[in-house]
């Protein structure tokens, strides 16, 4: 398995580890519950150097992307970030990836950690416009510092003033432990809490590790594992690749229309087909729900109706933690789909009554 530049960190820890997307990584720690509420209620740090960055550059950077990507980077400003997919011939999700525009003609991809060798295969054999491309992979470290005191704890090490990148925004500059002048520091979480990423270079991770929990101590930092934060992800309602999403979902089913722009002159991979699909509808739709009944739904369970007929699958499901009732995402019929709408779940030999939710399932503030 490959490592991080935080794996032996984690094993001294005494995390429980194991293989995800190829790499020896945190499981959990003091226990999935423990490091979640850590997360809703102060500070945790996730390891996600395993993920992904494609840095595309040159004069056809901007005309590459807006044919690869789902959205519209015609908007997108410098120093901003933006959510899109990277999209197949047939309309599918080869991947869901944030664009950071770092500078002009050039901008960074952050693509999923089991999609790097695929995404970076997909952009070399569609580079028509021969954009400038460069895998950083194994040259980028990332730390999310994720919770409401993930703020307070940063401003300590840097005298970027945090409160000034948005959400979806991002500053570069010097960070304590590192003598590296251009960290990346972003505000795209995946938890809903709140927080900033960091991506530096690898010799400076233990420098920088050291610095944040030091900075965190009096908030009560913790180290998190990838099991919080799938439920911390889950909570808010936000997509999975390879549960929620795949090559072979299209983002009208997923509800992630709002990120696929038909704007003039924006002749991105099989518009056509996804035109048609707007027009005539969906075959399914990706759901929300909430059991009202106990229980738990989990990847790969059933949904019907009331008579039994299967309409649908769990694609992600957990107990969660906060509200301790049992959510989930779902494809179902688009009948099916609407708000407050009765679905039952199988599990086991029974069928659990469910209704339909907009997430977040999370109680925020």
């Amino acid at each position: 398995m490959k490592k991080t530049p935080f794996t032996d960190i984690h094993i001294a820890l005494g995390a429980k580890m194991h293989e995800f997307a190829g790499y020896n990584m945190p499981i959990e720690y003091s226990g999935i519950l423990d490091e979640h509420m850590t997360v809703c209620n102060g500070v945790g740090v996730f390891d996600v150097s395993h993920m992904g960055e494609i840095w595309v550059k040159g004069p056809r950077a901007l005309a590459f992307l807006q044919r690869m990507m789902s959205n519209n980077l015609e908007t997108l400003e410098i120093g901003k970030a933006q959510y899109s997919c990277i999209l197949n011939e047939e309309g599918g999700i080869v991947d869901d990836v944030i664009i950071y525009y770092y500078e002009p003609e050039k901008y960074m991809v952050v693509v999923n950690a089991s999609n790097v060798e695929k995404d970076w295969n997909w952009f070399v054999s569609h580079n028509e416009e021969n954009a400038d491309l460069e895998n950083a992979s194994d040259n980028m470290a990332q730390l999310a510092i994720q919770g409401p005191k993930a703020l307070a704890t940063l401003q300590k090490l840097t005298k970027i003033d945090l409160t000034k990148i948005p959400y979806y925004s991002f500053a570069i500059g010097n960070f304590e432990g590192s003598e590296m002048n251009n960290i990346i520091i972003s505000n795209t979480g995946y938890t809903g809490a709140g927080g900033f990423e960091l991506y530096f270079h690898p010799e400076y991770a233990k420098g920088i590790w050291d610095a944040i929990f030091e900075a965190g101590e009096e908030f009560g930092i913790k180290p998190i594992g990838l099991g919080a934060r799938d439920t911390l992800r889950l909570e808010m309602g936000f997509c999975l690749y390879g549960n929620d999403l795949d090559d072979t979902t299209t983002p009208l089913e997923a509800g992630l229309g709002w990120i696929t722009k038909f704007v003039e002159g924006k002749n991105f991979t099989t518009r056509a087909i996804l035109e048609k699909q707007k027009a005539e509808g969906v075959s399914r739709k990706l759901c929300g729900f909430r059991l009202t009944e106990r229980g738990i739904p989990r990847h790969g369970y059933d949904i019907v109706n009331e008579t039994g007929e299967k309409i649908g699958v769990v694609t992600s499901g957990t107990m969660s933690p906060t509200t301790k009732i049992g959510v989930g995402l779902g494809y179902v019929k688009p009948e099916y789909a609407t708000l407050g709408s009765t679905i039952f779940i199988k599990v086991r030999d029974k069928s659990l009554k469910a209704e339909v939710v907009k997430p977040p399932f999370r109680k925020l503030d």
